[in-house]
Order: structure tokens, then sequence, then C-alpha cells
């Protein structure tokens, strides 16, 4: 089947989570502060990793790595959401629509291997302690890094090697408050099936397997970890307890919506705010709630900040 950019769209009409103008200020307002706290949490994650030396290790690498991503992620659409939240006519143009797909495919597929990165530290970090510095080398973490955007870059690129030639010549709202590709290939004139069996294998069932995979990893880290009894195992299970939290946030949401695709529930906006608002709000939260070294290092941090604002105030 032959697809032609023949398409008569221009824009899109974005539906938004609400028509009800006194729910949208409310929006407006709790976004706009989940929004600000998320990007802060996540560049107060970034700075303190780079800032201080003693977060200068591979886990604390890649935790760096994934703020950044959480803080792209809930980037890509939040700010727009939260000026539609403002605006009677809520449009996005084709090119933008297409834009977020792209930004969203690449960040969520960045973040997959990113996440199976982290368990693979932390396996070889409680199974294999002796070969950690070793295998967990500069070198590794940087290219886990590099591999995790290149994976992101090919996988957005897959999604949207049929889609931008689709031919949209009639419907054009999209309900949701971002352009999500099951809901804009839906309102394309043509037949999309075999578009969304191909979207089932690449997104759905693929996330579906890293989930089952980073499942049987953390599993056999968590057998390993109650096997000792030692303030360092019980430090590794705080620290994994915290990985698989993230992974199943981020992962349960993508795997509902992709999995099936031909079927719009109801919860899948409530599911769409989740994975790009929520999980890259809790992943800071999580990560500094559950781990010793980070909160002492962002207290270490601030009070050097503190010390050297009044030591400039001193005439």
């Amino acid at each position: 089947m032959t697809w032609s950019n023949q398409s008569k769209v221009t824009e899109f009409l974005l539906r938004g989570l609400s028509g009800s103008s006194e729910l949208q200020m409310f929006y407006f307002l709790f976004f706009s502060v989940v929004y600000v706290a998320t990007v802060l949490g996540n560049l107060l994650i970034v700075l303190t990793i780079v800032l201080e030396p003693r977060l200068h290790s591979p886990m604390y690498f890649l935790l760096g790595n994934l703020s950044f991503i959480d803080m792209s992620l809930a980037s890509f659409a939040t700010p727009k959401m939260i000026a539609d939240f403002l605006s009677e006519h809520k449009a996005i143009s084709f090119e933008g629509c297409i834009t977020q797909i792209f930004f969203l495919h690449l960040l969520g597929g960045a973040e997959i291997v990113l996440l199976i990165s982290m368990s693979f530290d932390r396996y070889v970090a409680i199974c294999k302690p002796l070969r950690y510095l070793a295998i967990m080398s500069r070198r590794m973490c940087v290219g886990l890094v590099i591999l995790s955007w290149i994976v992101g870059i090919f996988h957005a690129l897959s999604q949207l090697a049929f889609t931008v030639n689709l031919p949209f010549c009639g419907p054009n709202e999209v309900d949701s408050f971002f352009c999500d590709l099951p809901l804009v290939i839906k309102l394309a004139c043509v037949d999309t099936y075999i578009l969304g069996v191909f979207m089932i294998s690449t997104s759905g069932m693929i996330a579906l397997v890293c989930f089952i995979l980073l499942v049987i990893s953390y599993t056999v880290i968590l057998v390993t970890v109650r096997q000792r009894s030692s303030g360092g195992s019980s430090k590794a299970l705080s620290t994994c307890s915290a990985h698989f939290t993230v992974v199943t946030l981020f992962f349960g949401p993508c795997i509902f919506i992709y999995v099936w695709p031909f079927t719009n529930f109801p919860i899948d906006k409530v599911l769409s705010v989740f994975y790009t608002i929520f999980t890259p709000l809790l992943n800071p939260v999580i990560y500094t709630l559950r781990n010793k070294d980070v909160k002492h290092s962002m207290r270490k941090l601030s009070s050097h900040v503190f010390k050297s604002r009044k030591t400039d105030q001193i005439p």
C-alpha cells in the first residue's frame, strides 16, 4: 500500500483535559506548579551530580542523564498544554504535531535504554562487586548514554517514517492535550490497521518485553540482596527499590496505551498525563527521598551556596 502526502489538514485541534472554564483555570495553576517543580527538581539533581565529587560514580552518572531526559520529557508538550488552558483556540500546526510525536518517542526510547542500563549497573554492583569498576568504566557509561540517544532517534524516525506521509483530509480533533501517535493516525483518510500493527510491534511490545526483562533483572538482584544482611545490602535494597518504582511508573502507562492502540479508553488521557508530567516529577522525589548520598550532597551544596552569598554580602 502506497501513501502519499496529500494532507489538506494544516493544523490539529487539541481537546485538552477539560472543556470547563473553571477547571481549566485550576489546571493552569496546578500544572504550572507541577511543571516548575519538575524542571527545578530534575535540574537540581543534575547540578548536584555534576558539582559534587562524591557522586561521580557510574550509578549517579546514569541518574543525572535520566533526570535530563525527564526534564526534557516534561517540556515537549507541557508548556503548550499550560498555555492552552488560557486559550479558546487550542490548535497546533501539522509540523508542530509531528515534532511532538518525534520528541515523545525520542525521549521515551532513550529513557527505556537508560533504565535498562541502570538495571545492568545495579546487577553488576550487587552480583559482581569485585569487577564493578572494571565493567562499569567511564567508557562503558558514556557508551550506554550515547546508545540510549541513538536508539531513541531510530525509534522516533521509525514511528514517523509512514506517519508524515499519511493523508489527513477531514477530522482534525485530537482527544488529548498533545499529539500522541495512536490518536493522530486515527484521523488519517486511509486504513491505518497495518500502521497500528507496526506501532504495537515497535512500541507496545518492545515496552512490554523490556519491562518483563527488567522485572526479572530486579528480581534476581533482590534475591541476591536478601541473601545478605550487611548494611551495604540494606542500602542496595533501598536503591533497587527506588529504581524498580521508577521503572513501573514509566512502563505501566506506556504499555497500556501502546499495546492497545486501536481502542481508546477513557483512562488513556489520565495515563498520558501521568507518564509525561507526573513520572518526571516523581523520579527526583523518589531518588532524593530514598537515597542518603543524594540528600547529603544536596544539603552540602545548598549550605555552600548560602555561605557564599553571606560572604559576598559582607562589606
